[in-house]
């Protein structure tokens, strides 16, 4: 017996890169796979590379961020296998862009991608897996804390973090387990952006990151939900959730010149970094330029 024996599994965004590297290692360990990409002739390459090494899988190339086409691949999946045990949200578009230059129509693509795809095909999959239970692994990212360039797919994947977090709760009780994962890997997406190529080396390949997936998807993770996890390939770790920092200030009403003098005297010494740079607020960055300063003097 090998970890997805019997089981059958929808990974989106499967032509290639990440979702390409989900699906073969599924395959490997005895699922049967729906490859869906909005490509055709990429989720068929994918699937028929699936069959020549003894797999069983099949090509869909619905769109996920249309909710007919989003249901028609789960009932793709249900059609040839009879079952679903598990989806994996992975489809995704992103860009690079600073605010001024962002394009709306190419934003709200993205977002209807991002977001709307993976709450549409996870809707017709937890359907289909109301009665015995499986297993939901939504593709996430660090950017979620803030990238430079990246504002619109840093959002739609923080959307995916809460999704994640709100679907765990939500789905608990029917069986349902609903984690998520954010990938470092060296794919199409990175090889286009010089910034992450500093990040990225080309050794961070999609396969090193499939074995998480893998293992969300099947029942040594039994107890594992809820939960953002992060994988470069060499590290693997948790991601925390956002906290209420203290100090936490009490009053019977707030106005104007009590919140101002709330940040002016405690405050500003805890405001948090901010973006995966952990750069400082300019309140903090003045202190330390001023104690470097005294330091010198």
């Amino acid at each position: 017996m090998t970890a997805l024996d019997g089981r059958a599994v929808v990974v989106t965004g499967a032509g290639r890169g990440l979702g390409r590297a989900f699906a073969a290692q599924v395959a490997k360990v005895g699922g049967a796979v729906v490859v869906n990409d909005v490509d055709a002739d990429l989720a068929d390459e994918t699937a028929a590379l699936i069959r020549d090494g003894g797999g069983a899988a099949v090509g869909s190339a619905h769109d996920v961020a249309d909710p007919e086409a989003a249901q028609a691949i789960v009932d793709l999946c249900l059609a040839e296998y009879g079952r679903l045990d598990g989806l994996v949200n992975n489809a995704g578009l992103n860009y690079e862009a600073l605010p001024p230059d962002e394009d709306p129509r190419r934003a709200r693509r993205l977002v209807e991608v991002n977001v709307l795809g993976v709450i549409y095909t996870g809707l017709a999959a937890v359907r289909a897996m109301a009665g015995g239970g499986g297993s939901i692994v939504n593709i996430s990212s660090g950017a979620a804390l803030g990238q430079r360039a990246l504002a619109t797919y840093a959002a739609s994947k923080g959307a995916v973090a809460s999704l994640t977090y709100s679907w765990a709760l939500d789905l608990e009780e029917l069986g349902i387990r609903v984690n998520a994962v954010c990938p470092v890997a060296h794919t199409r997406m990175v090889r286009g952006s010089e910034r992450a190529l500093r990040t990225c080396p080309p050794e961070n390949t999609p396969d090193k990151v499939a074995p998480l997936v893998v293992y969300l998807l099947g029942d040594r993770s039994a107890g594992v939900t809820g939960q953002l996890i992060r994988c470069t390939g060499r590290l693997l770790h948790v991601v925390g959730q956002p906290y209420l920092k203290e100090p936490i200030l009490e009053r019977d009403c707030w106005d104007a010149g009590s919140v101002e003098r709330a940040f002016d005297e405690v405050f500003h010494a805890h405001l948090e970094p901010y973006g995966l740079e952990k750069r400082l607020p300019p309140p903090l960055r003045h202190w330390l330029a001023e104690a470097e300063w005294g330091m010198i003097s």
